[in-house]
């Protein structure tokens, strides 16, 4: 996984997925995922261009990227940071009409492609093309570097020669193309999409709206430290922030933000490494400073993560 924002970031060599190319795919004849089209550059009917990836069938994807890329994102439903990623990513997939093909992984359901793909975060996002998994990014970024990582894909894809186009089967009369969701409650629908317009401001005030309104709703809460995350971040460089940090070492603006940005890429251990240390030098408003960002960042992870335990149990013992 690469450690800095999708915009920075370098398509990495493969992850192993060996063990899964040559696996039967139980119940992938049904779906088709890897049919080539009987015509060279004639598009490739699918049932849906966001297609459920599981362990068993992961194989007819690998074989599906040698005719169209293929974009993986391994996620949990019950994280906010997976769900904010699945709405840019399901925005992208749309946008780009065919020309990848977007796999969506259940991190629980499907331990092995979560290994596989080295998803220590989620979400975790890879690629495959010509058969060749290949490492993205973790976490949530804008849409405009997400956009930028998927140029990168396509670009790469096309000096392969994987140029396919893929294109929804035509359902039966009255029946959809994909499973019909539970709608979002209304703040939260406001808030996704202005992540996906990168308007992190006014996703904010959705999330604050919402808390307000039910300040036991803990999605909001989650979503509220994920896209402040994101504001923080945006606008700035990986070489900016670890510069600035460098040269401020004894200012804590630009270790917290360091932070953000270790967290962002996918270094979740660093990140809190980095603030747990810095908090005993501190004063009391500096320390109160952290221990709210601190918090911040476990909701971002997931309170239930075991380098989140680890943290707050170490952050407990500071405080006490």
């Amino acid at each position: 996984m690469s450690s800095v924002p999708p915009s920075a970031a370098s398509l990495r060599g493969a992850v192993d997925l060996s063990s899964l190319v040559n696996r039967p795919a139980p119940g992938a004849a049904a779906a088709q995922p890897g049919a080539v089209p009987a015509t060279p550059g004639a598009p490739l009917p699918l049932p849906s261009l966001v297609i459920e990836g599981t362990d068993a069938a992961f194989s007819a994807f690998i074989e599906l990227s040698n005719t169209v890329p293929v974009v993986v994102v391994v996620g949990a439903s019950y994280n906010e940071p997976s769900t904010q990623l699945d709405t840019i990513l399901r925005a992208l997939t749309t946008e780009y009409a065919g020309r990848f093909v977007l796999v969506t992984v259940e991190a629980d359901a499907n331990p092995q492609l979560s290994q596989a793909f080295q998803a220590q975060t989620l979400p975790t996002v890879a690629a495959v093309v010509g058969g060749r998994p290949i490492g993205l990014f973790a976490g949530v970024h804008p849409v405009e570097q997400v956009r930028d990582v998927i140029e990168q894909v396509l670009e790469l894809a096309a000096q392969q020669g994987v140029t396919g186009t893929a294109v929804v089967d035509g359902a039966p009369e009255g029946e959809p193309t994909e499973p019909v969701e539970a709608p979002l409650p209304p703040h939260h629908a406001e808030a996704y999409d202005a992540i996906a317009r990168g308007d992190f401001d006014e996703a904010i005030r959705e999330y604050e709206t919402a808390i307000k309104q039910d300040p036991r709703d803990s999605l909001a809460v989650a979503g509220l430290a994920q896209v402040s995350l994101l504001a923080r971040l945006k606008d700035k460089t990986q070489a900016e922030i670890r510069n600035d940090a460098a040269a401020r070492p004894t200012e804590l603006e630009p270790q917290l933000l360091v932070a953000d940005l270790d967290l962002s890429g996918g270094h979740v251990e660093d990140a809190f490494d980095r603030l747990l240390t810095l908090f005993v030098t501190l004063d009391q408003e500096g320390k109160n400073t952290v221990r709210a960002r601190l918090i911040d960042l476990f909701e971002v992870v997931g309170i239930d993560d075991p380098r989140v335990v680890k943290a707050r149990a170490r952050l407990t013992g500071l405080l006490y």
